[in-house]
């Protein structure tokens, strides 16, 4: 069993700009492509920092206007100096933050929490773009067919990690909510097959209906006979 790799839900079909991008141009880009978040590349073609709408409207935020609440202070020095900037290279956030796409959707949500982002720069070999992959992306492996999901726990949780009997056990899945019934050997493989289920890409949440042979979790102590 193995997680979904970012380049299996990541966005390849990326707009990008180059360092030079005046600011106008970059609005426009923005709003024309329908994205909120432009990586910007340096003239080597390398990724050099990510250009989100947030950051472009930061222009407006510091216009006068007595009528609107100032932003906090700790804030302002930084974000002023930002939205005064004229090229892509002047407001762009550097570095930018990214992931590989052969990491994991798991290492890739820990990211985007970690850093409180909405998306990350995919970086193939020499530092060169290969995607974007955002909150949406990696929420598509929640789209999996119930089939697809009941397969995997079945075939690959249950029958060759926890070493169950598929004829003794049955999987049902309805809304990506699995539900485990029937009996497995030993009372101490619940829990595992519990964990490993949940781990399963598109599962919403396990429901344990399963009964046990033997209860190995209150076996009494034998004698050490080295002692003797």
């Amino acid at each position: 069993m193995a997680h979904r790799t970012v380049r299996e839900v990541m966005t390849t079909d990326v707009t990008a700009a180059a360092e030079g991008t005046t600011f106008k141009d970059l609005v426009g880009i923005i709003a024309g492509c329908g994205a909120d978040a432009l990586p910007v590349l340096d003239p080597q073609g390398r990724v050099a920092g990510v250009v989100c709408g947030l950051v472009l409207l930061r222009k407006e935020e510091y216009q006068e206007d007595p009528s609107a609440r100032r932003p906090p202070r700790h804030r302002r020095r930084a974000n002023r100096a930002r939205a005064a900037g004229l090229t892509a290279k002047d407001v762009m956030t550097s570095p930018a933050l990214t992931v590989a796409p052969d990491a994991t959707v798991v290492e890739a949500a820990r990211s985007l929490d970690r850093h409180e982002v909405k998306r990350l720069v995919v970086l193939g070999p020499g530092g060169r773009l290969a995607g974007m992959v955002s909150t949406r992306d990696l929420l598509t492996v929640y789209l999996r067919s119930d089939a697809e999901i009941r397969d995997e726990v079945a075939d690959e949780v249950l029958t060759d990690y926890v070493g169950t009997n598929p004829a003794l056990v049955d999987v049902s899945v309805t809304d990506g909510v699995v539900t485990l019934r029937g009996e497995v050997e030993k009372k101490s493989m619940i829990p595992l097959a519990v964990q490993m289920t949940r781990a399963v890409d598109g599962v919403v949440h396990v429901v344990d209906r399963f009964t046990f042979a033997i209860d190995d979790t209150h076996l009494p102590l034998t004698a050490d006979l080295t002692d003797y």
